[in-house]
């Protein structure tokens, strides 16, 4: 711990909060507010005087679905003058691995600038080319630490501080709940854009509690931030609860279900294994050619909480096994407040190469990047069962969720 560092990010975060919060009427009872409608209803007092650009994506609207760079722009208490667009851009038209480039809103005439896939300087040279004095992040995360909009907010905080602009963090639920932190913690030698730090594979916290986490911990140096936190918002809700309409934050994330289940079967990426891209159950379905019954059988019998598995066959439209028939489970949560993504992704890893003798991790050992280590690989590879692969990573997990309570904003 740093205990100098930590004081610079309690004055910057606390300034924020104590300002939205005596700013903003009180909540009708189970009533939530996101950080934006806080920021608005304070109207925009936070970004006084400031030209502002704000990094966000099709899940940044209003309760009544608008988006808040229209809102904004066409307010004249606040000066928008920048968008800056993450992986699949700022309108979201790009497919997994790509972005939307550099243009101009047709809908604002607003220049959008192009984040991803940049870090450090060359990212802190886009904030001082747009002429912006702070950058707002507004973007619905799903819980889990290889989804790429947290780490662009990492990298444009880091990049932020480099040009000297304050950051402001704009909060929204975390879909899966903030009850806990779960599964195996990145080590430092496997981080890359689905992992820069180490954070548990489904760290429980919202944006801006991860912006608290950032800025304490791991950056360099840290930013001048503000965070403008929920109202309403308890941890044990799942996005239901918020009232709050859905909108994939990427083309595969097509519901808060899909959410659910992600944090754990999106290991599949690591294997030979369709994923369920292509499918309109992305991240549920499960499969390969020469898989039958006996998978969803042999998982069942684990008895795993809150979830049971479904004999399923499917064709995707795209990615692996695209145009064939193949075989696999379907992932039914049935229970979503016992259920664990990560117990569960890892039993469906060591079921399927029990039942498949196809079963094959990807050459290039993406599932180390994944789960942040060698350890599940070689585990499973080993012939260990759920139960010893999952006792594996309890001692680093317990050390983050240390760490992490101290950034908690939420009860």
């Amino acid at each position: 711990m740093r205990p100098s560092r930590r004081a610079v990010l309690t004055t910057a975060t606390a300034a924020a909060v104590s300002a939205t919060s005596t700013a903003a009427a009180a909540p009708r009872r189970g009533h939530l507010r996101t950080g934006f409608e806080r920021l608005a209803h304070d109207g925009y007092s936070l970004l006084d005087g400031q030209k502002v650009g704000i990094v966000t994506n099709p899940t940044g609207i209003t309760r009544d679905a608008r988006h808040i760079v229209d809102v904004m722009h066409e307010d004249d208490r606040v000066d928008l003058t920048a968008v800056f667009g993450p992986e699949h851009g700022f309108r979201g038209t790009a497919q997994a691995g790509g972005s939307e480039g550099r243009y101009d809103d047709p809908a604002t005439g607003l220049p959008v600038y192009d984040t991803y896939l940049k870090s450090g300087r060359p990212l802190a040279d886009i904030f001082t080319a747009s002429g912006v004095d702070t950058v707002v992040f507004d973007i619905q995360d799903v819980g889990a630490r290889f989804y790429t909009y947290i780490w662009t907010l990492y990298d444009c905080m880091e990049a932020a501080q480099l040009a000297g602009k304050r950051f402001v963090v704009l909060d929204r639920p975390n879909p899966v709940t903030g009850r806990a932190a779960l599964g195996p913690v990145l080590h430092k030698e496997f981080a890359t854009f689905v992992g820069r730090q180490p954070v548990s594979q489904a760290h429980g916290m919202t944006v801006a509690e991860l912006a608290r986490l950032f800025n304490g911990e791991f950056l360099t140096a840290p930013v001048p931030l503000e965070t403008v936190t929920m109202s309403g918002w308890k941890r044990s809700e799942f996005y239901d609860a918020s009232g709050l309409p859905w909108v994939p934050p990427s083309p595969n994330m097509p519901t808060p279900e899909t959410a659910l289940v992600y944090s754990g079967t999106c290991l599949f990426e690591g294997t030979n294994l369709s994923e369920g891209r292509g499918t309109t159950r992305p991240f549920e379905l499960l499969g390969a050619e020469g898989i039958d019954r006996r998978w969803a059988g042999r998982a069942n019998e684990l008895g795993l909480a809150g979830v049971r598995f479904r004999e399923a066959y499917f064709a995707p439209t795209f990615s692996k096994f695209q145009g064939k028939t193949i075989g696999g489970v379907q992932v039914h949560v049935h229970d979503r407040a016992a259920f664990d993504p990560v117990r569960t992704g890892i039993a469906l890893l060591v079921t399927a190469k029990q039942v498949w003798s196809g079963f094959a991790w990807r050459p290039d050992h993406w599932i180390d990047k994944l789960t942040g280590s060698t350890r599940v690989r070689t585990m499973i590879d080993a012939g260990a069962d759920t139960d010893e692969v999952v006792a594996g990573w309890q001692s680093e997990l317990a050390a983050f969720r240390r760490t992490r309570r101290e950034y908690l904003v939420y009860r």
